[in-house]
């Protein structure tokens, strides 16, 4: 291990973050790494990726989604199952405004919203939303905007947005030089496992995300009112992105997977690859044009904040719901 690097135990780390934090399922301390990063170990294992269901199934857990949102999610199928066969590190949280910002002092890196200055998405609530068919408050791609500033207020304990699948890369292979270890992008199917953290089958009703996630719900609304029927059913006490580790973690003690922010993944997206996707270690098509993100986001509505569902955007995509999650390869 290098000495930029440090490991912290469950009593400790309940104090790093507050007290959010729940004690590994398995035992024992998280590495640590140079920004501050908390990293979780997913144990090698198999699981059942992609939906099952039928469009009549998904209709009973999701009546608010039309007919036309239920059958568009062919490139879930055929569920399949996945074995990944070696352990790994998985960030405990989403990579932070805080985090982002040491990265870019260090590095000297420019993010590609400003690099390429055209900026990043924002909320802006004077917004004409006629003039636009996104929706309201969310004004196109504007240099006022940026992963410093995506109209509405962060603290440093925000998952930082408005970043790009380069971005991501650019960070993982920063630590990776700086640390002497390998940090990347999860693949597809290493994040769905890890989503999923042992459950099987059938995911569960809308409903159950509260105190798990924060989507798009009846805090949300208020701010977009002609979508109100497609908000989840409750309040999580947040309109827009909160704090990581704000919610309960899941079986792995991760936190966020589902809600908050999408992530960006490894893999190229193609609707068939589940068709012929090899069972051990799967990384996506050899090549394609847009990236997968998982996980749905603060904006997210119920049909699309599951760990089966795949969405994509080009590698320069940048958007105030879109963020990061990284693995640490266990040694």
């Amino acid at each position: 291990m290098p000495p930029s690097a440090s490991w912290i135990g469950p009593s400790a780390l309940a104090l790093l973050l507050g007290g959010c934090a729940a004690p590994p399922p398995t035992g024992g301390a998280r590495p640590v790494n140079t920004l501050g990063m908390v990293f979780v170990r997913i144990p090698a294992g198999s699981f059942r990726m992609g939906t099952a269901a039928s469009v009549e199934e998904l209709q009973a857990l999701y009546p608010q989604a039309d007919a036309g949102r239920l059958r568009g999610l062919d490139d879930e199928r055929p569920a399949h199952t996945v074995r990944i066969t070696r352990p790994f590190y998985l960030g405990q949280h989403e990579v932070t405004v805080g985090q982002f910002r040491a990265f870019l002092a260090r590095s000297g890196y420019v993010p590609e919203s400003i690099a390429d200055g055209t900026g990043g998405y924002g909320w802006n609530p004077a917004y004409d939303p006629a003039t636009t068919v996104r929706g309201d408050a969310f004004e196109g791609r504007a240099p006022r905007y940026s992963w410093r500033d995506p109209g509405f207020a962060q603290g440093d304990d925000h998952p930082v947005v408005n970043v790009t699948w380069n971005d991501a890369q650019a960070l993982a292979q920063w630590l990776s030089r700086t640390e002497g270890q390998r940090y990347r992008l999860p693949t597809e199917a290493e994040w769905e496992y890890a989503c999923r953290a042992g459950q099987q089958g059938a995911e569960p009703p809308p409903a159950a995300l509260q105190g798990h996630a924060n989507v798009f719900d009846r805090d949300a609304a208020v701010h977009w009112p002609r979508w109100a029927e497609q908000a989840f059913p409750f309040r999580d006490g947040f309109a827009f992105t909160a704090p990581v580790g704000s919610f309960a973690p899941n079986a792995f003690g991760v936190h966020d997977m589902l809600g908050n922010v999408w992530e960006w993944t490894a893999d190229w997206h193609a609707d068939d690859y589940y068709a012929h996707a090899p069972a051990d270690d799967p990384q996506g098509p050899a090549n394609g044009e847009v990236k997968v993100r998982r996980g749905g986001s603060w904006h997210t509505w119920p049909l699309y904040a599951r760990c089966g569902f795949r969405n994509w955007n080009t590698p320069q995509t940048r958007y105030t719901l879109v963020g990061i999650r990284l693995v640490r390869e266990a040694p």
